[in-house]
């Protein structure tokens, strides 16, 4: 190698590659050329990792790359891009406004951050690796843009305030996303309420054909519990809605901040009351997490009936197509996966809740690297429960209910037989007796393989011969539910009540 052997030893202590890949170029100014490409990009690449760090005058070394990236969170805390801009774009209008910064130099930064913005948006520019987090990207590209003014962006605030803001801003947009979702289905809910009032079916308890009910009724339950899970959404919002930024790190900031106005900017309700709070703790996150395995709970007892109305042995639901799925081996099979996968994925955002709980407990005040582990956890169970959200409304507003198979079970059940016993009850006969009366007669409709419906009259009365004719009008599906008057059983004049009330907190909420 003649004259460059000498560099090319103490090239070799730099770069990584292996020596044979070095001088696969052949030798003289060919080989040597090459390696000091990879030299030059080497050195430029660690130039550009220390640019798009927000720290690193207190170090003499850099940092191992395998530390680096253990530590960088950028590969998931791009997703909130838009709050961290939105966030900066506060609090530069903020220090204007004190006269922390100039109007030229707020104009200046707006304008730049719009831009990183815009070009973000529509894909002229890509959020790397390069960069250690969305904070460190903004900044970086922001100070590539317009030069010395953009690294005054920073002042008044430290990344753990930063970073709580734009968490609180993104779990904000996200309860909004998720109520409207939830709302969604109720309304999807209530449409199928309007349409089955009249729609009997069993009503089940230990699984077990119990009284009977209607289809408006038994979809009315998960209506009420989807609307309190509204109302733990709502509660999580107002509670959260305080705005962290000017914490700083920990103790607040010597410049002249009105947290008031940031907070006002972003439209919070206020400011945090205290900094070590405003950055060290993620209880709203805690409270979110628990509100939408709640919701997800609520789905998966719901997709588990369906699963169960879908079966060849009830064959109350039929699926629409665009919703299952077939077997690559049994060609009569259409499976209902959409309402497994939900079942499945509640565990998911259960897992997410304690996953959070757990790298909490014993982190000290204030702020702890411990805390990013909130993000991922966070971000995977939003997407979860909005999607689970999304499709379980898609699949059961194109459901189609077989009534009949509805009504037939309800019958072949027994469910009306707490019907005949108020039937003797209200003909003298105390309910105890009368109790243990149906009783027998059930045990006679099961020999013969018929519903209390199917029973002659005759075969009541040598049970006990107060029944008359008018047994069979009394135990009728109709009567049964239609003489459930209380407020929520499910006759129908109750039910039309019901469903007049949820249709107006639909529109007020």
């Amino acid at each position: 190698m003649g004259e460059h052997s000498q560099p090319l030893t103490v090239l070799l202590f730099h770069v990584t590659l292996p020596l044979t890949l070095l001088c696969a170029g052949g030798s003289g100014s060919n080989s040597w050329n090459f390696v000091r490409i990879v030299y030059e990009n080497e050195n430029m690449r660690k130039r550009g990792r220390n640019m798009a760090q927000l720290w690193g005058g207190r170090f003499t070394k850099e940092t191992d790359q395998l530390v680096y990236n253990f530590n960088a969170s950028i590969s998931f805390d791009q997703k909130f891009y838009e709050q961290d801009i939105r966030g900066s774009m506060a609090h530069v209008k903020m220090l204007a406004k004190q006269q922390i910064l100039t109007e030229e130099e707020k104009q200046q930064i707006l304008d730049g951050l719009q831009g990183i913005l815009d070009d973000v948006r529509s894909g002229r520019l890509e959020i790397t690796s390069e960069y250690e987090d969305i904070h460190s990207f903004v900044e970086a590209n922001l100070i590539d843009r317009i030069g010395d003014a953009g690294k005054k962006l920073h002042t008044g605030r430290s990344r753990n305030d930063q970073v709580a803001l734009d968490m609180k801003l993104y779990v904000r947009d996200e309860i909004d996303e998720m109520d409207h979702l939830v709302k969604s289905l109720m309304e999807s809910l209530l449409k199928i309420m309007k349409e089955n009032v009249h729609t009997y079916m069993p009503g089940f308890t230990h699984l077990q054909k119990a009284q009977p009910v209607t289809l408006a009724h038994h979809v009315g339950a998960y209506f009420e519990m989807f609307k309190r899970d509204r109302g733990r959404l709502c509660d999580i919002r107002v509670r959260m809605n305080t705005c962290p930024l000017g914490a700083g790190a920990l103790a607040g900031t010597t410049y002249p901040l009105d947290r008031e106005y940031t907070a006002q900017l972003l439209g919070f309700d206020g400011p945090t009351w205290n900094s070590m709070d405003s950055v060290s703790d993620r209880d709203y996150v805690i409270e979110l997490l628990s509100a939408m395995s709640t919701i997800m709970m609520h789905l998966s007892r719901f997709s588990e009936e369906i699963i169960l109305w879908n079966s060849n042995e009830y064959q109350f639901v039929e699926i629409d197509d665009a919703y299952s799925t077939g077997s690559s081996i049994m060609p009569q099979k259409k499976n209902p996966d959409i309402a497994e996968l939900v079942r499945g994925k509640t565990g998911r955002v259960y897992a997410a809740l304690m996953s959070l709980l757990t790298t909490m407990k014993g982190i000290p005040l204030a702020y702890n690297k411990d805390m990013q582990e909130d993000k991922e956890l966070t971000f995977d169970a939003i997407d979860t429960v909005k999607g689970c959200l999304a499709l379980f409304q898609g699949m059961i507003s194109t459901m189609e209910f077989k009534k009949d198979n509805m009504e037939r079970s309800a019958k072949n059940g027994f469910t009306n037989a707490t019907d005949a016993a108020d039937y003797l009850v209200n003909h003298g006969v105390p309910f105890r007796d009368a109790h243990g009366i149906v009783g027998q007669l059930v045990l006679v409709c099961i020999e013969k393989g018929i519903s209390l419906d199917e029973l002659p009259l005759s075969e009541y009365q040598k049970i006990s011969p107060v029944f008359e004719e008018d047994i069979y009008e009394a135990i009728s599906m109709k009567t049964c539910v239609e003489k459930r008057m209380t407020l929520g059983a499910p006759g129908p004049e109750v039910m039309e009540q019901v469903i007049a009330r949820e249709e107006e907190y639909l529109k007020k909420n």
